[in-house]
């Protein structure tokens, strides 16, 4: 939903019109249209539903209003399993059927595929699905001592708010994370710097879940003695809890070390492929291991790899994608747009094994030419994963040297391509590039419900040569 007119809002009573809800937005919110024309969107409504609302924001395209009265409930609604859903903003699906929350995200995929790319894949992939509850290996959880009452809150923010939900526990968490939301919250009431710890970072690994405190002011002694005791104490194998590890953030990211230098490290599994992913708990991983496994092993299986061909991961990331391809290919060319990742993509590679099947090169890939696409050589296949911005260079310097092959005579496109998304509108965008331009069909496309419960929508496409 975006605000194009500047006109003032104004506040409506309940409207008497009962209105038909069409679909959900990227916000998961329902969309529905008066009479008019106009659109509202609806907190809490979902496709299918008949409900009047009460109208909070006014524009002159648009509407935001909140359910008053509901007439025609969906069969898709179900009692959200968190008792804190509705307060805390961490995800907004809960009350609508989990496979319910994978259509739509479908759905969502193919009609920006459509709608913005004018691109129609050829063949619909089975969504990728996994575990809906306690999935969440990754959080960045807000920290709030709140003076007035003294009390701490640990946890996210409230829905639609700065302030931090009074939360006690999270369904999505890995229950061993959960659990330790109220101990945390008596752990920091207690430190004397409590009002100068903003936020906790949790990232579980295969064998350790490490808890970043960011701290504004250094910690005394007293308080790094306390980090230490709750460790301790918490670090149980018992009842599926992981080993706690503290790290501590004084400044920006690259200031994140462990409390103890003997620490463990923190890692993920790709057991398909044998390989093992060491990360920093401040790094980029996928925050839902389980998903992460199947993402990569369709990936791979589409992409096709056989082990004469050379293949570039574009956006390699910490190798998410290159180690895997490694096993399989002659040689895996991972490009990404940072020294220090590049770096650590080496040490992967090195800690697998596979160091003399790799290569990786430092390119901000936001800006490439033609030309210096062309100067890293052919591949047989390539396969690509961005950020939420995309890949449009990358995509427009593919439709170029399609347009005009005079720009590198000798230039050998890939004869397959797998684009993995977290944004369906990029995606689209360059889907459309590359069918319309670059002399690709999108063979295949399909959702992966990497966050369920929320409206984030990942996706992968495939592209062949036409």
């Amino acid at each position: 939903m975006s605000e194009t007119n500047a006109s003032p809002e104004v506040p409506v009573p309940p409207g008497e019109e009962w209105l038909k809800v069409e679909s959900l937005d990227l916000e998961a919110q329902g969309v529905a249209h008066r009479a008019d024309g106009k659109v509202v969107f609806i907190e809490g409504a979902l496709p299918g539903e008949e409900v009047r609302v009460q109208v909070s924001r006014r524009k002159n395209n648009w509407e935001q209003a909140s359910i008053t009265e509901m007439r025609c409930e969906s069969a898709q609604r179900v009692r959200p399993q968190c008792e804190f859903f509705g307060l805390c903003g961490g995800c907004k699906m809960q009350h609508f059927q989990a496979s319910a929350q994978v259509a739509v995200k479908q759905r969502v995929l193919e009609d920006n595929l459509w709608h913005l790319g004018k691109v129609k894949p050829e063949t619909l992939l089975r969504p990728i699905e996994g575990p809906a509850w306690g999935y969440r290996y990754r959080a960045r959880l807000s920290v709030r001592y709140v003076a007035k009452k003294d009390t701490v809150l640990v946890g996210f923010h409230e829905r639609k708010s700065r302030y931090v939900a009074d939360i006690r526990s999270c369904e999505i968490l890995p229950p061993h994370v959960s659990r330790l939301l109220m101990p945390l919250r008596q752990l920091i009431g207690s430190m004397a710097e409590r009002d100068r710890l903003p936020q906790i970072e949790v990232a579980v690994g295969s064998q350790v879940t490490a808890l970043v405190l960011r701290h504004l002011e250094p910690l005394g002694a007293g308080d790094i003695q306390k980090l230490r005791d709750f460790a301790a104490e918490h670090s149980t194998w018992q009842d599926g809890r992981f080993p706690i590890a503290w790290w501590l953030q004084p400044k920006g990211p690259d200031t994140v070390a462990p409390l103890d230098a003997d620490a463990p490290g923190l890692d993920y599994q790709l057991p398909e492929f044998g390989v093992t992913m060491p990360f920093k708990p401040t790094d980029f991983t996928q925050v839902n291991h389980a998903i992460n496994q199947v993402l990569v092993g369709r990936a791979l299986r589409l992409l096709g790899v056989q082990s004469q061909e050379r293949v570039i991961d574009w956006f390699c990331g910490l190798g998410n994608f290159t180690l895997p391809l490694a096993t399989q290919a002659r040689e895996v060319l991972g490009i990404e747009g940072s020294e220090q990742l590049v770096a650590r993509s080496r040490e992967n590679a090195r800690f697998n094994g596979l160091a003399e099947r790799t290569s990786f090169v430092a390119r901000n890939l936001f800006e490439i030419t033609p030309q210096e696409l062309a100067s890293y050589g052919h591949a047989d296949k390539w396969l690509v994963d961005p950020p939420r911005e995309g890949a449009f260079a990358l995509a427009k310097a593919v439709a170029d040297l399609h347009q005009d092959p005079s720009l590198v005579p000798d230039w050998v496109p890939p004869q397959r391509i797998v684009y993995v998304s977290c944004n369906p509108g990029t995606l689209a965008r360059d889907a459309g590039l590359l069918v319309h331009q670059g002399g690709y069909r999108c063979v295949a496309a399909g959702a992966v419900n990497m966050f369920p419960h929320t409206a984030h929508v990942e996706s992968m496409a495939v592209f062949e040569r036409a």
